[in-house]
């Protein structure tokens, strides 16, 4: 089967900063390589247009015309013409859209569309407690409204989804997967213990809990690290340009001193940073079904993360890991502190998570499930 993934990020150094769309569809797109499909990457909001390949895959990057009030228009028929134009050289068979912002509203494509529920900015708004911009909502209701398929990473994501759009629309629930060699157990053989949290800072993500977390692990053990990993961003509510700026005045002054932000990281690099750690944390408000939740559990890591909508899907709490709502901060640094001074529990945690993670998160059954959806879609379209 010929697929092509149309995103506006994809992890690849020519093609700017990914985060967890990006990250999945390429662990999506190596197994469905490996299985013997051909795929294509539509990635948009480049600074040039132009294609090359990475490995196998053949990418494609798309500039954004910029032309005043016609900018997300032009670059809607842009994708178009260029999404029929491979179907019409039988280069791609079907084409697979985020929900995010509806970029493939109003986007005629003459072959089928699967649009696949990471989180739409209407989702994140409501988990988020914010207003979503009207524009975006409409758009995204109208691709939700108008796929031929919707593949959802979580149950609670479709749910949620069907009800703020007021839709009823049928999904088909398909989990994020990783690649389980590129993540597997490696010996921590640092000598510090070591608290990591990885992904984008920002506001969302629980990382304005997660100083007054960290002071209290600090109390109790003062030399524990805490990595940081991500890139940083703006902050929505205050206006701030950094979110790692408004982080810095939430430590105390002992506990800053333990703290290490490294910014963001090349992908390939992840797998040592989190081969180092002791515990994971994940404290965030607003998520679809995280992809590194799933790499930290299938490298055998004792994970703390938040309880919120998605999180059961992930990880049953006690069982592969501890789930805390990430406003209870004595809670959630308790739990990092039993995972800190109880080896045993730690490591029991991180098999039994990478046992979950082979049987539920493996990319490669999650590529054999999606190319499934994706031939019914296409038999459905077709007649």
């Amino acid at each position: 089967m010929k697929i092509a993934f149309l995103t506006p990020e994809y992890p690849h150094e020519s093609l700017g900063h990914s985060g967890g769309i990006g990250t999945s569809i390429k662990h999506l797109a190596m197994a469905l390589v490996k299985q013997k499909h051909r795929v294509s990457v539509l990635v948009y909001g480049q600074k040039e247009d132009g294609f090359f390949k990475d490995g196998d895959i053949t990418i494609y990057k798309i500039k954004n015309p910029k032309i005043k009030g016609l900018s997300w228009f032009l670059t809607k028929k842009k994708i178009e013409k260029l999404a029929n134009t491979l179907h019409s050289e039988n280069k791609i068979d079907i084409i697979e859209a985020p929900d995010w912002t509806g970029i493939s509203s109003f986007i005629n494509l003459t072959c089928p569309l699967v649009l696949r529920l990471h989180g739409s900015d209407t989702y994140f708004c409501h988990l988020d407690n914010r207003k979503v911009k009207t524009i975006n909502k409409y758009h995204e209701k109208k691709a939700f409204k108008n796929a031929d398929g919707i593949i959802s990473v979580s149950k609670y994501t479709a749910e949620l989804t069907n009800t703020l759009f007021g839709l009823n629309r049928n999904f088909k629930v398909i989990h994020n997967g990783i690649n389980l060699k590129l993540f597997s157990p490696q010996e921590n053989t640092s000598t510090e213990k070591t608290i990591l949290y990885f992904g984008t800072l920002i506001r969302k993500k629980g990382l304005l809990e997660l100083p007054y977390i960290f002071n209290l692990v600090h109390e109790k053990h003062p030399k524990v690290k805490l990595v940081l990993v991500g890139k940083d961003s703006p902050d929505i509510t205050t206006g701030n340009p950094s979110t790692w700026q408004l982080m810095k005045h939430l430590f105390t002054k002992t506990s800053i001193k333990q703290v290490d932000y490294k910014g963001a990281v090349d992908y390939s690099k992840m797998q040592n940073l989190i081969k180092k750690a002791n515990v994971c944390v994940f404290p965030t408000f607003a998520e679809a079904l995280p992809v590194s939740w799933i790499e930290a559990m299938a490298m055998e890591k004792a994970v703390v993360a938040s309880n919120i909508g998605w999180a059961k899907e992930v990880i049953n709490d006690k069982k592969e890991g501890f789930l805390v709502h990430p406003t209870e901060h004595n809670t959630f640094a308790n739990r990092i502190l039993e995972l800190l001074e109880n080896e045993t529990l730690s490591q029991q945690f991180g098999i039994v998570a990478r046992k979950k993670v082979e049987t539920t998160f493996s990319n490669d059954l999650v590529a054999a499930q999606s190319v499934q959806f994706y031939s019914k879609t296409i038999k459905e379209k077709s007649k």
